[in-house]
């Protein structure tokens, strides 16, 4: 199934509820979806895409599951119509590799770019587009280098400090772990805030995560079940 035909589709899943918060004097809010949407100036942040990491490792001959950019952009496109942004900034790492310039991956990307083609996208260089190289000229995305400034954020992709922003921020992939009553065990994407920097979960669907270790001062806010909740301070 194309990337067409996904987007086209009518059973997609509704979107989560998202968790409003306040932060560098902004209302924010974090969605489910693993972005984060700044209703004043209408910005969406998303972080750590990978677009064509299954392509990558199908290239190193390893037998990992297709069909990840397409559901990807399907992911990416409900929240784009959902929320109308004038901006969408992607925190780095918005390919994988450069193994993941594939023509299926490319001609995907094409045709979401032109959905969407009025859209303002800026792309913060990660790790991984050091080595993937910028994304082709057609995609019309303005590449920075971080941090790139907008309103009182500072868009980067390793967390950081910065001196006068506050930092919004990816590469980590973050992640807690929620222990039951019986043993068992839930591992939950989560965006993580500490004093002025904050961390994305990770956008993309063939992505790992770093368990994030509690510790004061640290908030965090666990993704599940199609809402965004914080944790109690207590958390361990």
């Amino acid at each position: 199934m194309s990337w067409l035909e996904l987007n086209q589709r009518l059973d997609a899943p509704p979107l989560g509820k998202p968790l409003a918060i306040d932060y560098a004097g902004q209302t924010v809010w974090l969605l489910p979806e693993h972005a984060l949407w700044w209703p004043a100036e209408r910005v969406l942040f998303i972080a750590d895409l990978h677009m064509g990491k299954a392509a990558t490792f199908r290239a190193l001959g390893q037998p990992v599951p297709s069909g990840t950019t397409n559901e990807n952009l399907r992911r990416l496109s409900q929240l784009l119509r959902h929320y109308q942004p004038a901006q969408l900034v992607f925190l780095g790492d918005f390919l994988h590799a450069a193994q993941a310039r594939t023509p299926a991956v490319l001609q995907a990307l094409s045709a979401w770019r032109a959905s969407f083609a009025g859209l303002h996208c800026v792309l913060v260089r990660g790790n991984h587009d050091s080595r993937a190289g910028d994304p082709p000229p057609a995609l019309r995305m303005d590449v920075v280098d971080e941090p790139y400034l907008v309103g009182p954020f500072a868009a980067c992709h390793y967390p950081q400090t910065h001196a006068s922003h506050f930092v919004l921020a990816g590469h980590l992939h973050p992640a807690l772990r929620l222990h039951g009553p019986a043993r068992d065990r839930l591992r939950l994407p989560c965006f993580c805030f500490e004093d002025r920097q904050a961390i994305l979960p990770a956008f993309g669907e063939f992505t790992g995560g770093w368990l994030v270790t509690p510790q004061p001062g640290l908030q965090l806010y666990a993704v599940g079940g199609q809402a965004v909740w914080p944790l109690p301070a207590h958390f361990k």
